[in-house]
């Protein structure tokens, strides 16, 4: 299984598609302006809790069958506060 890094900003709230065990989809914009739909399992409630619209993500992680992106590690850079 090939892993990959991808740097983007988050332009969609985070989803919840199933409770148990927790699923999250969130569109993600990578530097190059390229669109990716992602999913969140491994720490779901962490990333809920703590992704934003346009906050600044470093994603790694491998795509699905359906051309989705598994996260199974992410860091949040910085998030954007509306004043």
């Amino acid at each position: 299984m090939n892993r990959f890094a991808i740097n983007g900003h988050i332009v969609s709230e985070p989803k919840v598609l199933k409770l148990s065990p927790l699923l999250l989809f969130v569109k993600i914009e990578d530097d190059s302006d390229h669109r990716v739909n992602c999913l969140v399992h491994q720490h779901g409630l962490n990333f809920l809790y703590q992704a934003t619209l346009n906050s600044h993500v470093a994603l790694y992680g491998h795509y699905n069958d359906r051309k989705q992106f598994v996260i199974s590690k992410y860091a949040i850079i910085s998030t954007k506060v509306n004043a």
